[in-house]
Formats: C-alpha cells, sequence, structure tokens
C-alpha cells in the first residue's frame, strides 16, 4: 500500500512539475518572444538590468545545469556569465531563442520521462548546492516562474497591452 500511494504521488508531482515547467513557464516565454521585435527582446532600461534576451538565456542554461546536469547527470556545459555579458556579435535572433527553448524542452522532458520514484530523494552537486532530485525540481519550477513574471512585466510594458496567456479561457 505504502509503495503505491508513494508512486502515485510521485507521478502527480512529476506531472505537476512538468505542467509548471512546459505549460506555464517555457510556453509563456515562448508567447512573448513572438510578440516582440528584436530590438524589444534586447531592449534594456539601464546597465544594470537585464534584456528579454539575457533572460532566455539564464533560463536556458539554468535548466540544462540543474536537471540535465543534476538530474541527468550529463557534463556541466553552462556558462553563466555568458549569459549575461557578451558582445553585440553574440546577440541571438528571435528564432535562434525560440530554437533553443524549443531544443530544451525535448531535451529536459526525456530527463524528465526518466526519472523514478526511486531517485526523488538521492542529493545531486549544482553549482555550489547541494538537493536531493526533488530539491532541484522545485528550485528550478520556482526560478522558471520568478524569470517568467520579468518577461511578462517587460513584454507588458513594452507592448502597453495583455500578452494573452488566459485568451479564451473562462477564469470566473
Amino acid at each position: 500500500m505504502t509503495h503505491s500511494i508513494h508512486s502515485i504521488f510521485a507521478q502527480e508531482f512529476l506531472s505537476e512539475i512538468k505542467f509548471r515547467i512546459f505549460e506555464e513557464g517555457l510556453k509563456r516565454v515562448v508567447i512573448c518572444l513572438d510578440q516582440l521585435s528584436e530590438d524589444q527582446i534586447w531592449w534594456r532600461p539601464n546597465d544594470n538590468s537585464n534584456a528579454i534576451g539575457n533572460q532566455v538565456l539564464h533560463l536556458e542554461g539554468n535548466l540544462r545545469q540543474y536537471i540535465m546536469h543534476g538530474v541527468g547527470r550529463h557534463d556541466d556545459v553552462r556558462n553563466r556569465d555568458r549569459e549575461f555579458n557578451f558582445s553585440q556579435s553574440d546577440v541571438h535572433s528571435k528564432t535562434s531563442l525560440q530554437y533553443l527553448i524549443e531544443q530544451l524542452t525535448r531535451d529536459i522532458n526525456d530527463i524528465l520521462d526518466h526519472i523514478s520514484p526511486d531517485d526523488w530523494m538521492i542529493k545531486r552537486n549544482v553549482q555550489c548546492y547541494e538537493f536531493t532530485v526533488i530539491g532541484i525540481l522545485i528550485h528550478v519550477t520556482e526560478h522558471l516562474s520568478y524569470h517568467v513574471g520579468q518577461i511578462t512585466y517587460i513584454t507588458k510594458m513594452l507592448l502597453d497591452q495583455q500578452v494573452g496567456y488566459y485568451e479564451g479561457l473562462d477564469l470566473g
């Protein structure tokens, strides 16, 4: 009985994490990118703020490092500084940012599809931290949500309109 409860919990938890990452997170980033011009994606209000393009690169780096490396045990290839500091020749086009998100979605989904309930409590080192796999998934979800909020805010500010996440839905 206990094993089946744990298994049901693990399946439901993973389903919720995937929904938050793919449907509420990365899908919303793509919705914002679709509405913005190249210049708007790389606009920043000042030198201490990040453009939406920087945030996309940062999210891609973070999710790869935490899920691909931390959970999936792939090599850690992240260059965090480059997510924020690069020359104009390094600027990605809107199309290349969208492609990064599509590829990231496939890669992460593959890792998440292969997690077993036995993996949840395994401790893994990521950056200078030690997390359980559950801790990694919680961290990634809240970190993604934080930056999606920033991307949404900047998009609304630049366009002076709603982004359309809830169009056609009765939230009532």
